[in-house]
């Protein structure tokens, strides 16, 4: 029977652990039914906690063959969950536990523990997968040494650290870093390594090599570059070098996450490896960037020093995120990647806010801590960061940061140890600001303004709605920058931080030649929503003049939000105004074609059903999607001669280039393409097809065809392309379900869910298909509940043999009160009809129960 009651567990009930460890010895012989795992492991009692303490050791699907402690055999009996040695069977002093277990690789299709992808033997360790490999404290406070031997026919065989020996058949590793059992990593196969090295900025060479499967060597090239200047960047911007002699990059097809840094042994999913012109997107491109970067910034910022326990988990991923943001901001552009960060963190974590699976970014409880690897956790945490930098300036996070890793190397830490070296360096008292910590919501910041005299007052108001477990809040530590326009453009008051530490405060400023117009939150200063009640004749000159490029994109897409209200709930049209304000930035070319690009990007649908839901409206889907189609009708019939010639103009002659510059120029012509496809019938975007030397052109036209109802020639022809390619049909499936039309987006789902190369086991072509259906607006929400029929029979199944990436799945349901009575009534009979399931994991009960709450 299904267990109904899942225990949860606390930040509350934390206890150190009884005992540490010295050293860790593994040897592994690898079988794909019945790998042997043996293992010797130094335990010395914790010196800080009173002694009488029995060992438990953490082992879930261990047959265990035999166990010893200081050689002596021991008759352990585990349970559900692991086995416990009574204290009484201790020595008093250190001691040395040994054990040999079986597992079976093949048959993990969890993809957590040492499971096999395509012949290949990998691991996924974190959060708790190291259980599944051998019984031992699997809890991040407890760190310890690694040396690893491997016994295989294989010819590559690899693990975290150093390699120290090998021969025919075997090889050894040795990580002298101390880590927690989540970070260590195996890898066996028959890969091929593209190879280079690099020189660390106190003369240490270090090899770096890329391995794959035999076939995709060719795709590695920008990885390796990406590596790279991931390494020179941290050593220039943060002072951290590289501390082993070999970092080993790993891509596998079948992986729940992106990637994971396990110490010196990343493993990645395929898709944030490999690419080449022909089969990768710009996008493509700079989430290659971006992840490697970010799982290499871990070394440093999640391995040197970790979290004590994973309710501290955005200790080192919102770190992590935002160090991520800042060299993908240096590497291309700030202005750019600040927008497209935003527009992720208010799709993804701003919903996620607002429902029933809101938490705080340091939750108090977790079921199962798979869930908890969220948008909160690494983008609100990120903001947190960024709000840390403002507050503190630039010299002061840097002294901060200098501080927290000479005092905290080695260690696992707390979101207590994190701010008390801010307030160490900087003298800042951050007792309020630690409540963003603690408190789950989205803050809502109202504006009200008085102009008299010369004399401009600004008043701010903050407030926080209620989240699960959260009816009260206290007010937070906002960080307000802002500056002032005059009516003709022109900066009365330069960018300035108010901070708003009250529920309410004023703000005066005297002596101004006329009534200004407020640019606030500029750089999204801090992760609130903004009511700011401006005329959309002053949204149009913030969006003309505004000396903040993100705020002028943000009046953009304010005017375009105000516009398609008024569509949705008056069947009102555009007017003059923003037409004339989107054709002046879309051809002013003194800005990055990217920026334009992001301006041609009307809001999404589900952003426009928040909007409306945040206004007392009950959002209605079809509606939306109509009046969104239609505002893109008549921005192309508008914009068409300009349009036209940005496609003629944004070419980017010679050979294919990633950077910045190229991508930006591609992603104004591909937007223009598919803006245009509304008035020309996707002429440009045939002939765009027809000629298209990349990937970006060839999605982006093809997508402008499906987005209009039309491109099934094309369809066709792409399959046939790239049938071979697993990434690519990848994105043939993933285009054609987001793209469909929503009165035909269910049963184009359930086609694909038929098509012999539909392989729902692995994540990447399951959510290719089920993600993208969620992606959908109007098609997921059709209003005879055909996509949340389908979207639950596939979690029911896949939660019987991959519960993490299921549950992660349920998130698609998070927003389903916002809806009408009779969609509710749908979605909730799926829900339920989830939760009744024998056998129901405990990943998707925790998920599934939080959306019925």
């Amino acid at each position: 029977m299904r267990d109904t009651t899942p225990q949860p567990i606390y930040l509350a009930d934390y206890q150190p652990p009884p005992f540490l460890i010295d050293d860790v010895q593994l040897r592994f012989h690898l079988d794909p039914q019945a790998t042997r795992v043996f293992a010797t492991i130094r335990f010395r009692p914790n010196p800080t906690v009173a002694s009488g303490h029995d060992l438990r050791l953490d082992g879930e699907g261990l047959r265990l063959i035999s166990a010893a402690i200081d050689g002596t055999p021991i008759p352990a009996q585990p349970d559900e969950g692991g086995l416990t040695i009574a204290q009484a069977d201790l020595p008093d002093g250190p001691f040395d536990w040994t054990s040999e277990v079986e597992i079976a690789p093949q048959a993990n299709t969890a993809l957590e523990g040492l499971y096999m992808s395509n012949g290949m033997y990998c691991t996924q360790c974190e959060a708790e997968g190291f259980r599944k490999i051998t019984f031992y404290p699997d809890r991040p406070d407890v760190m310890a040494p690694f040396r690893v031997r491997i016994e295989s026919a294989l010819p590559v065989l690899l693990s975290n650290g150093n390699p120290v020996a090998q021969g025919d058949g075997w090889a050894e590793w040795h990580d002298p870093h101390p880590k927690p059992a989540y970070l260590f990593a195996l890898v066996a196969g028959d890969l091929r390594a593209t190879t280079d090295r690099f020189i660390t900025m106190d003369g240490r060479a270090v090899t770096l090599n890329i391995w794959v499967r035999p076939g995709d060597e060719g795709k590695t090239g920008y990885a390796m570059e990406a590596l790279k200047r991931s390494m020179l960047w941290d050593e220039q911007v943060y002072g951290r070098a590289y501390d082993l002699d070999i970092f080993n990059i790993v891509a596998v097809d079948d992986f729940n996450m992106g990637a994971m840094e396990n110490k010196g042994l990343n493993i990645f999913n395929s898709k944030y490896v490999l690419a080449s012109p022909e089969t990768a997107t710009d996008a493509d491109y700079a989430s290659i960037e971006r992840i490697i970067a970010h799982e290499y910034f871990h070394n440093w910022t999640g391995n040197r020093i970790t979290c004590r326990d994973w309710f501290q988990l955005s200790l080192k991923e919102g770190l992590t995120v935002f160090r991520d943001q800042q060299f993908m901001g240096d590497m291309r552009s700030h202005s750019v990647k600040r927008v497209e960060d935003v527009l992720t963190l208010r799709a993804r974590q701003f919903r996620e806010d607002d429902g029933p699976l809101a938490h705080p970014v340091r939750p108090e409880s977790y079921v199962e801590i798979n869930n908890f690897y969220t948008a909160t956790v690494y983008e609100k945490g990120a903001e947190l960061i960024r709000m840390l930098q403002l507050l503190v300036g630039p010299e002061g996070y840097a002294a901060a940061l200098d501080l927290y890793f000479l005092r905290h190397d080695g260690q696992a830490c707390t979101i207590e140890d994190w701010l008390a070296v801010f307030e160490e360096a900087t003298g800042r008292d951050l007792s309020q600001f630690k409540r963003w910590y603690e408190q789950a919501g989205t803050p809502r910041l109202s504006v009200s303004e008085d102009w008299e005299d010369g004399r401009y007052t600004l008043r701010l108001r903050q407030h926080t709605p209620p989240t699960p477990g959260q009816p009260l809040k206290e007010p937070l530590l906002i960080p307000v920058a802002m500056g002032l326009l005059a009516p003709d453009g022109a900066e009365l008051v330069p960018t300035r931080v108010l901070e708003l530490d009250a529920p309410e405060a004023e703000f005066v400023f005297d002596d101004l030649p006329a009534k200004p117009v407020a640019s606030l939150l500029r750089g999204f200063s801090a992760p609130v929503v903004l009511d700011h009640d401006l005329t959309s004749e002053e949204r149009a000159l913030l969006l003309a003049h505004d000396s903040d490029p993100f705020n002028r994109i943000e009046a953009g897409r304010a005017l375009a939000r105000d516009i398609l209200h008024a569509m949705v709930r008056e069947n009102a049209c555009p007017g003059p105004d923003y037409l004339d304000a989107l054709r002046n930035m879309l051809t002013d070319e003194a800005l990055d074609p990217a920026l334009r690009a992001l301006a041609l990007r009307l809001p999404g649908q589900d952003e426009l059903a928040a909007s409306l839901h945040a206004r007392g409206v009950t959002p209605d889907p079809d509606a939306i999607f109509a009046a969104r189609e239609g505002a893109l009708r008549l921005m192309s019939e508008a914009l068409a001669p300009d349009l036209a010639r940005i496609i003629a103009e944004m070419t980017t002659p010679g050979p294919y280039s990633a950077d910045a510059r190229d991508a930006g120029r591609r992603a104004l012509r591909v937007q223009a393409v598919a803006l245009l496809a509304y008035a020309d019938g996707g002429a440009r975007a045939r002939e765009m097809f027809a000629q298209a030397n990349n990937m970006t052109e060839q999605m982006g036209s093809w997508g402008a065809l499906l987005a209009i109802g039309a491109g099934a020639e094309e369809t066709a022809q792409f399959y046939r392309q790239w049938a071979q390619d697993r990434l690519v049909v990848d994105k043939w499936f993933a285009a054609q379900v987001s793209h469909a039309r929503p009165e035909r987006a269910a049963t184009t789902a359930q086609a694909l869910c038929a098509h012999p190369d539909f392989d729902w086991k692995n994540p990447n072509r399951f959510r290719s298909v089920i993600g993208a259906l969620g992606a959908n607006h109007a098609g997921f929400h059709a209003a005879d509940g055909a996509a949340y029929r389908l979207v639950a029979d596939w979690l029911i199944r896949l939660d019987r043999i991959n519960p993490q990436t299921a549950a992660r799945m349920s998130t698609l349901f998070e927003t389903w009160r916002r809806y009408d009575g009779s969609r509710q009534n749908l979605i909730g009979a799926e829900l339920r009809r989830i939760m009744d399931q024998d056998a129901l994991s405990r990943d998707m009960s925790e998920m599934v129960g939080r959306l019925l709450e």
